[in-house]
């Protein structure tokens, strides 16, 4: 008897299963759009810059215009294109007066919004300010001596002189009184600037009380900022002291990335913190008191604007801290150009205008704080 042979049957095919894309290439995508959002950040900042500087050059009880602005520039430089301009004493007026005043209020916003950025890293708080360790407080002080006192030691620089060296000195104190067996804990520090703050603000009030009139408005007037009366030799000594701090600040960028893991990891991974620590702060007190020499105390640049650019970028410090200095230039350029126009012919004290937004934007950051990490404690 013969059985019948079937034919062997076809596997049949499985379904296709659509397959997720990637890990590397959700990844790549990812790290394209950041690319195309921390390119577009910057050339946001950079036209913004370039804006407000030929705007604010041009404003004023002199009004030149944006086309004889750029025009002027490009002549002195060698390129004959453009109008001149047409008011006899425009030229004068911009390369005189408007244009230090620009200049410097680019360099000293980029400082303090650097200064802010390189203090939170370095004390991983968002609050954190460059005037924590002291240095404004300590360069208000040391100008106060000069103007109860009468001093003209350095002639019409004393002033500047002693604020910026008044400034570096309140910061050395404040690190080395809160360093204990080799180390710096941050709350020490931060506990430490806290009373000197206060020591210098007795110090203010009484040599105020000392002065005469014209000294306690001198001191009032220092304390809430100005840019008025800038000089180009102003610039020239505010320039390279903050070229020299930024160039310092942007090169603690990765460093500043591994410590925000924790200081046990970042000790892990080759960072000397206590060594990290020390050149942050003496950065941060040579770009503060270079700022504050020539215009005053000028509150809040250095906590908004980090603040704010780290909500746009995010955390890594190689892009948080250029971006930083260029939305501190932006923002206090902004804010000179608001002081001069706001009252037809007055001069508003800029430092006022920053702490009028810089309060509630800090009420606010305090607030949004508490909720999203539930409470202090």
């Amino acid at each position: 008897m013969t059985t019948a042979r079937t034919a062997p049957v076809a596997p049949t095919p499985a379904p296709a299963v659509p397959t997720a894309p990637s890990a590397s290439g959700a990844k790549g995508t990812s790290g394209t759009r950041r690319t195309v959002g921390v390119g577009l950040l910057f050339t946001v900042l950079a036209v913004a810059l370039v804006t407000l500087s030929v705007v604010s050059a041009g404003i004023g009880q002199l009004h030149v215009p944006a086309a004889e602005v750029v025009g002027s520039i490009l002549h002195r430089i060698g390129l004959d294109i453009g109008p001149m301009p047409s008011h006899p004493n425009g030229d004068a007026a911009l390369w005189t007066i408007r244009f230090p005043r620009v200049v410097l209020a680019v360099l000293v916003g980029a400082a303090l919004a650097s200064a802010g950025a390189l203090m939170q890293g370095v004390f991983g708080n968002p609050l954190a300010d460059p005037g924590v360790v002291g240095v404004s407080a300590g360069a208000a002080m040391a100008a106060c001596l000069v103007i109860v006192f009468g001093w003209t030691f350095f002639g019409s620089w004393t002033v500047a002189t002693f604020a910026f060296v008044g400034g570096l000195l309140t910061t050395l104190l404040v690190y080395f009184v809160s360093r204990s067996q080799g180390r710096t804990e941050v709350v020490t520090l931060v506990l430490t600037g806290v009373a000197v703050n206060a020591m210098c603000g007795a110090g203010i009030a009484f040599l105020t009380f000392l002065g005469d009139t014209q000294s306690r408005e001198q001191i009032v007037f220092w304390q809430l900022g100005s840019l008025n009366g800038t000089r180009w030799q102003y610039v020239g000594v505010v320039a390279p002291l903050v070229a020299v701090g930024l160039v310092g600040v942007f090169l603690l960028s990765r460093r500043l990335d591994l410590l925000s893991l924790g200081e046990r990891s970042a000790r892990h991974l080759g960072v000397d913190v206590e060594r990290l620590r020390i050149v942050s702060v003496v950065l941060v007190a040579l770009l503060t008191a270079a700022a504050v020499a020539f215009c005053g105390i000028i509150a809040f640049v250095g906590l908004v604007v980090p603040h704010l650019i780290r909500m746009l970028v995010g955390p890594g410090h190689r892009v948080l801290l250029p971006a930083s200095a260029l939305g501190g230039a932006v923002l206090l350029l902004g804010a000179d150009l608001v002081a001069r126009t706001a009252v037809p012919y007055a001069d508003l004290p800029i430092g006022m205008l920053t702490a009028l937004v810089g309060g509630p934007f800090f009420f606010w950051l305090i607030r949004r704080t508490r909720r999203t990490s539930g409470g202090w404690a």
